[in-house]
């Protein structure tokens, strides 16, 4: 498996965050594993470091089980996604072995920013910047599930189809 790392920057309503994963993917399986998370947050003046770092991080998981797993299933006439085993999630098992997180500009006389989303606007261009690095391959549809990188893995010729 490719070891490789993937950066990215979203701004959202004065917020600044940018974020660096390292990714290991397996061509010929699809297996991608995001072995770690650099996050860079600037939110203005921070009042509880600590909730904020929790939030942070909770915004990064899910934004990675949207980008590895989440899609609504649906047919023509009704949604067909209406538990978690048709609308799965990342399970703990997927989750980064590391989450570094530094906070920037955190000073009282700043302007308060918001500090929920923004961590998670970057989560999908992240990992696929880092599996574009590890592959040569750009993958611009999300979920970047097992058959949908195998195939566009194939369709790319990086592996035999």
């Amino acid at each position: 498996m490719a070891h490789r790392p993937g950066i990215a920057y979203a701004p959202r309503n004065g917020t600044m965050v940018a974020l660096v994963a390292e990714v290991a993917v397996n061509l010929e399986s699809g297996e991608l594993k995001v072995k770690r998370f650099v996050v860079a947050h600037d939110c203005g003046h921070v009042i509880n470091p600590s909730s904020l770092l929790g939030t942070i991080e909770a915004n990064l998981v899910q934004g990675l089980s949207r980008t590895l797993h989440e899609a609504v299933q649906f047919n023509a006439r009704e949604v067909l996604s209406r538990d978690w085993v048709t609308y799965p999630i990342l399970n703990s098992t997927e989750t980064p072995g590391a989450v570094d997180v530094v906070m920037l500009n955190n000073r009282p006389d700043t302007k308060l920013y918001g500090a929920g989303e923004p961590a998670t606007r970057p989560v999908a261009a992240v990992i696929g910047n880092a599996l574009f690095d590890a592959t040569g391959v750009r993958v611009r549809t999300i979920p970047f599930t097992r058959p949908a990188l195998v195939a566009a893995f194939q369709a790319a010729g990086a592996v035999p189809a």
